[in-house]
């Protein structure tokens, strides 16, 4: 069962980015189409976002491949490293999608601003933000415990935040018009750009540092912690063991399990070490990651882990 449960979890993180990928390239093609006609720099920025989203979901479902695919000769740990890589590869270029959108926005308003049609704005802001919306909720209800599904899930919800203030924005510059202060409506679009930007700009910085912090091999979160820890504890109170030294970390899909127990002489032997690392390996084979455990049971302190 240890076996067939990374396999089945994999197949179903492949097929939830590959619905993703399929709803971007037609989010892509609208947003781009839409864009152009209404001469509007904030709806080509989502078409260029739904772009690079698309990239980004061809790129996890590699990983997500490659991952799956166990260890090798040449990988003999496997490639877990692939999936926070990709993360942070994520990150990376939503990073270099709103610095460019920031700085295009600021030189339009500059420039005086730009003329676009409000009500195109608000009308795009309706139709893509429930597809965002759409996108993510699948994706939450599909992956919760995956990086890469959560990683993409992010982008989906950062799609969904731009085209609520495109339809806010398109709302108010609707109201602009027709006011004294229509001149106004000229830099909305601008505006809306370096205010999505703003922010969204905690999202990739968030991606950047998850993806550091496990390929550094840095301890999971809290929570994880604690459910290894409760498993050790049971394990160790079973079996009459003092207390342990523990070390954990997790990369991608995998978690590293590390538990060394110090014992008198003459009272263990491997039987017994055999018996204390089944039982650790049934209790973490119920966390939803692939565990990858090492026990150590030793007289010499020296020699713990």
């Amino acid at each position: 069962m240890a076996d067939v449960e990374p396999t089945r979890s994999a197949q179903h993180e492949q097929r939830a980015l590959r619905v993703s990928m399929a709803v971007s390239v037609a989010l892509s093609v609208v947003a781009l189409v839409w864009g152009l006609a209404a001469g509007s720099q904030v709806i080509l920025l989502d078409g260029v976002y739904a772009i690079l989203g698309l990239g980004l979901s061809w790129l996890s479902l590699h990983a997500s491949r490659l991952s799956a695919a166990g260890p090798t000769p040449r990988f003999p740990f496997g490639r877990e490293s692939l999936v926070p890589l990709v993360v942070g590869v994520q990150g990376l270029a939503l990073v270099g999608t709103l610095v460019y959108a920031a700085v295009d926005a600021t030189r339009v308003i500059l420039e005086g601003g730009s003329d676009v049609a409000a009500g195109g704005l608000a009308a795009y802001g309706v139709v893509s933000g429930l597809a965002c919306l759409a996108g993510y909720g699948y994706l939450v209800r599909r992956g919760a415990r995956s990086d890469l599904i959560r990683a993409e899930a992010a982008v989906w919800l950062a799609g969904a935040v731009t085209s609520l203030l495109i339809t806010v924005g398109g709302v108010v510059a609707l109201v602009l018009g027709r006011t004294a202060w229509r001149g106004a409506e000229a830099y909305a679009d601008s505006v809306l750009v370096l205010v999505s930007c703003v922010m969204l700009a905690r999202l990739p910085v968030r991606m950047l540092r998850q993806a550091a912090s496990e390929l550094l091999e840095s301890a999971p979160e809290p929570a994880v912690q604690q459910l290894i820890r409760d498993v050790v504890e049971r394990v160790r109170a079973a079996e009459g063991l003092p207390e342990p030294v523990l070390r954990t970390s997790k990369v991608g899909h995998k978690l590293y399990v590390e538990v060394g127990f110090l014992v008198p002489p003459g009272r263990w032997d491997v039987a017994d070490e055999d018996r204390v690392r089944r039982t650790l390996r049934d209790g973490l084979a119920a966390l939803p990651y692939e565990p990858w455990s090492v026990v150590e049971v030793t007289t010499d302190p020296e020699l713990v882990l």
